[in-house]
């Protein structure tokens, strides 16, 4: 929640007088717990446990990353008062189509039998994939999905494919659904110039 493109909003809306909230999953940043023990569900808990703990009213809700699918599942969770989704370099069902059909053989029998992978400085565990198939969403379920999307990412984003982005926004129900190309941008999308890209997003539902 220190990260650059949350504390620009933070900043953002509070000069434009909008309320804001950020928080850190379990695991990671200032929270509590072993990101080895985290998985999708769990963190979907805690981003729907701070949405309806601490928002009131309608909301945008903007998600990075892993992020883009939480917040894709919390409107899904929450379409009533969740006006809209803004997804930066947006990663649905990343554990299975990112992660799990990328493995070689090797690495999937490494972590069907040690229980984690480790490769490229990141640990992925057999829970995290195993259970992220409970949640994915590009497979049918955002064909319900009701409020506007819109989705920012990076033509070298060497993490998510450019290309995903318009997988997510056919798999999306309605036809409120904008794609925005960064030619230079990568997977973080923190420059200068992607975050004025990003408040130009947020101000269209302001």
């Amino acid at each position: 929640m220190m990260g650059t493109k949350a504390s620009f909003l933070a900043e953002r809306c509070k000069s434009a007088d909008l309320s804001f909230l950020r928080g850190d999953y379990r695991g990671h940043g200032a929270s509590s717990g072993d990101f080895r023990d985290g998985t999708i569900g769990a963190w979907l808990d805690d981003a729907c446990a701070l949405f309806d703990h601490l928002t009131e009213g309608p909301q945008i809700v903007v998600g990075s990353s892993m992020g883009g699918w939480l917040a894709l599942k919390l409107a899904l969770a929450r379409p009533d008062r969740i006006k809209a989704v803004i997804g930066i370099a947006a990663a649905p069902d990343f554990t299975e189509d990112l992660i799990w059909q990328n493995l070689s053989e090797e690495n999937r029998k490494t972590l069907e039998q040690k229980g984690e992978l480790e490769e490229y400085g990141l640990v992925y565990t057999k829970q995290l994939i195993e259970e992220g198939r409970k949640h994915l969403v590009l497979r049918g379920a955002l064909a319900n999905h009701a409020c506007p999307v819109r989705l920012l990412q990076g033509l070298k984003d060497e993490s998510v494919p450019p290309d995903y982005a318009f997988r997510i926004a056919d798999s999306i129900g309605h036809d409120d659904v904008r794609v925005t190309f960064i030619k230079n941008g990568d997977h973080r999308l923190n420059r200068e110039q992607d975050l004025a890209a990003l408040w130009c997003l947020v101000g269209e539902f302001v």
